[in-house]
């Protein structure tokens, strides 16, 4: 009892915070950084693992830059979230632009369905929200783990519902699209965490080191040949984003195994190689490695952790 009040209070207190404009919302978060960052080292050394691991031909100097520069971001994107339960669509539009839209709008005016790859990357959750104001003729469906906490879960699933949007969870999306089949519709997946223990069936070299993938999008591309499209979210400036909307695999039914799972994680490797501050870095996307690939090179030492010291 006393944590579910607890978890009321916690919504509470973020549906009152989404009220302050975004420019004060930022000055906490300069102050949230230094706490994460310096004070509490929030998942520090996983940062600092994956980072030394995915460029090891960066110096100290360098990765520690970036991992600075991340947890700045990760702390403005914790207030940009919160500030979704309050956000216009006005603002939305002003901060989240989408470029190069017409193909995608192009197979929806025709009746047609399409699906969408993207990853955690910039404000992924502001994308979501952008995809259905800049989507009108079809339904949106994002595809989104449950969290634990059914308090905070029903929070955020309000949040993300806004503008017209119609959550699956992950278990449910072949129901989803069967039951969608006649109307035009976007099904988005986030496809660059690790796949559950019981789902690793596939893994490639992803930022130098070996991956498990998630293989929904593919599975899904293959069995009903709806076109891929991936929304590459670049960062402007710090509250601004642009999205271009990427032709990833047009005809799935005629690519190999494989293949379509390749071509999105490539394709996000070179994003985050481009600016790799902007994706999320403290997840533990390595934690399960296969037998097969694990060798001294692709895990860090612990001398080279102790250089950061």
């Amino acid at each position: 009892m006393f944590k579910k009040s607890l978890s009321h209070l916690g919504t509470f207190f973020l549906a009152v915070l989404s009220l302050l404009p975004l420019s004060i919302l930022y000055i906490m978060a300069d102050t949230a950084y230094l706490l994460i960052y310096y004070v509490f080292g929030y998942r520090r050394k996983v940062v600092r693992e994956n980072l030394t691991n995915a460029f090891p031909e960066k110096t100290i100097e360098e990765v520690r830059s970036i991992e600075k520069k991340y947890y700045r971001y990760l702390a403005g994107l914790i207030f940009e979230v919160i500030k979704m339960s309050n956000i216009s669509v006005k603002e939305i539009n002003k901060r989240f632009v989408f470029k190069n839209k017409e193909q995608v709008n192009e197979y929806l005016k025709n009746g047609e369905s399409v699906l969408v790859c993207s990853a955690h990357y910039g404000n992924w959750e502001w994308g979501t929200m952008g995809i259905g104001l800049n989507f009108v003729t079809a339904d949106h469906y994002p595809i989104y783990k449950p969290l634990s906490n059914q308090i905070f879960d029903k929070w955020f699933r309000r949040i993300r519902s806004k503008f017209g949007n119609k959550l699956i969870p992950m278990r449910q999306t072949l129901r989803a699209i069967q039951a969608s089949k006649d109307t035009p519709s976007i099904f988005s997946f986030g496809n660059d965490q690790s796949p559950s223990k019981n789902e690793l069936h596939y893994w490639q070299t992803f930022l130098n080191q070996p991956a498990y993938i998630q293989l929904g999008i593919e599975k899904i591309a293959k069995r009903t040949n709806r076109p891929i499209f991936y929304f590459r979210i670049s960062v402007i400036k710090r509250g601004y984003y642009e999205v271009d909307c990427v032709p990833l695999c047009l005809n799935p039914k005629d690519t190999q195994d494989y293949e379509i799972t390749r071509l999105h994680t490539e394709f996000l490797e070179e994003i985050i190689k481009s600016e790799p501050a902007y994706w999320l870095w403290s997840h533990r996307r390595w934690k399960h490695k296969p037998a097969e690939a694990i060798s001294n090179n692709n895990i860090i030492k612990e001398e080279q952790m102790q250089q950061f010291a």
